[in-house]
């Protein structure tokens, strides 16, 4: 079935369907591979939600975000209802970090690529641009989940963050687990929609952010080479992602390999309040990972030392 298809009877039907950052193209086919692997993953998505309502059971009640929504840019979407959707994303990833606070926000729209400012908005808020449009409410979630995760990891407790916008080797390690954090954000986007959406007549929707995790993890270009393990494809990549820190196709291999750790143990996320950006340039995996894991609670390091494991590296 078309993806083109699949929008036009979502219309029908009242709702709008996300396509933009999917394929490439707006009429690419959705494999029945894919359809089926969407099925089965619904299915998945629902045992991995028990896993989740334990740790949310253990977790704080969400705090809202103080989100300010610049309406001009956006399309037909009103500022209100893409406020709604931004806290909705934005609560899947901070109920399992209470003891952290992120600062102020403001979104606003931009036409080349989403991005978290490194200079603060007027009354020190963080600045992150988005170009999602109109309705497209999977594509909102999937960059603000994203910036989110940049702004945990350099805002989060922190009034100054940064100063300029500073690269370093392991900056593709910062890159994919914000990947994994916009897979994560709809995966479960696609369970809470279904039980509590922001309004009623959203719950429809819920499905389609799945679909919209499900269809980019099963590019191409975002698999394996057949037949080569994880840790064999880190070893030959790794030189590579340390040099280009943001090809999507590598921080998605990346990401895949992370999503389940963090499906398993949500509470992981609240780590990355202590990930910092290395001051050494040129740190190796394990130095990062190491200072990382030291720099956590407790509770949070043994977190951080199986993340390492996954490159087979020391933390």
């Amino acid at each position: 079935m078309r993806i083109d298809s699949l929008i036009f009877i979502a219309f029908a039907r009242g709702r709008s369907i996300d396509s933009s950052r999917l394929p490439p193209s707006s009429t690419a086919l959705i494999s029945s591979a894919v359809l089926a692997k969407l099925a089965t993953g619904l299915l998945c998505l629902s045992l991995i939600g028990s896993a989740h309502a334990a740790d949310r059971s253990k977790a704080s009640q969400f705090r809202q975000i103080d989100i300010r929504v610049q309406a001009r840019g956006f399309g037909v979407a009103s500022a209100s209802d893409i406020h709604a959707v931004l806290q909705s994303a934005a609560g899947e990833l901070c109920r399992y970090w209470p003891g952290t606070q992120l600062p102020r926000i403001d979104v606003y729209h931009r036409p080349d690529h989403p991005q978290t400012d490194s200079k603060r908005a007027a009354g020190n808020r963080i600045a992150i641009g988005l170009t999602a449009r109109d309705t497209h409410w999977a594509q909102y979630s999937f960059q603000f989940a994203h910036e989110c995760c940049h702004a945990l990891i350099n805002y989060s407790n922190d009034e100054r963050g940064l100063t300029r916008d500073r690269r370093y080797a392991n900056l593709w390690l910062e890159e994919s687990l914000c990947e994994t954090a916009s897979l994560f954000t709809l995966r479960a986007l696609s369970r809470s929609w279904l039980i509590a959406p922001p309004y009623a007549a959203w719950r429809d929707y819920a499905p389609w952010f799945s679909a919209y995790a499900e269809q980019r993890l099963a590019l191409p270009e975002h698999h394996l080479p057949a037949g080569t393990s994880f840790v064999v494809w880190f070893r030959a990549n790794e030189p590579a992602l340390r040099q280009d820190s943001t090809r999507r196709d590598r921080n998605t291999i990346v990401a895949a390999q992370l999503l389940p750790i963090f499906e398993k143990e949500p509470r992981g996320w609240g780590a990355l309040a202590f990930f910092r950006r290395a001051a050494n340039p040129d740190q190796s995996l394990s130095q990062h990972f190491t200072k990382w894991r030291s720099g956590c609670p407790r509770e949070l390091q043994r977190f951080v030392k199986k993340l390492a494991a996954l490159f087979e590296v020391e933390a």
